[in-house]
């Protein structure tokens, strides 16, 4: 089942409401994403941390194979 990008920037941004948030579907298919994510609270914070973050946001769409979302490309940063 593919998911759309505007249902993965919500879920992102529930978690993140301030973000810049940059949601490209990457083959068209609905299933393989990249996302950039660029939120004050990554300050501080490694890439994995950031990204755990964000993984957690999208509440299981990416679990297992029947998650909703195969692969999402994901950069994270705090604002310059």
């Amino acid at each position: 089942m593919a998911i759309q990008a505007h249902e993965i920037e919500a879920l992102i941004r529930n978690a993140f409401p301030q973000a810049k948030i940059t949601i490209t579907d990457l083959a068209g298919d609905g299933n393989h994403y990249a996302a950039e994510v660029i939120d004050e609270s990554f300050r501080g914070q490694n890439r994995v941390q950031q990204q755990r973050a964000v993984y957690a946001a999208l509440k299981g769409k990416m679990d297992g194979a029947q998650g909703e979302l195969h692969a999402l490309a994901l950069t994270t940063k705090a604002p310059d």
